[in-house]
């Protein structure tokens, strides 16, 4: 996920939660975009 600019990452976000991917995986990129200080730029799901 290192070669992901900032926007598909936070793309990627989005689009999994969208289609209910596994959790497990929305939790990778989660951490990813934690890392990169990204969480203030994370919608927010319900």
């Amino acid at each position: 996920m290192e070669y992901l600019s900032d926007e598909l990452l936070l793309e990627a976000y989005y689009k999994a939660n969208e289609l209910n991917l596994s959790p497990d995986f929305i939790y990778l990129i989660e951490r990813e975009i934690s890392r990169r200080n990204l969480t203030h730029k994370m919608k927010l799901y319900n």
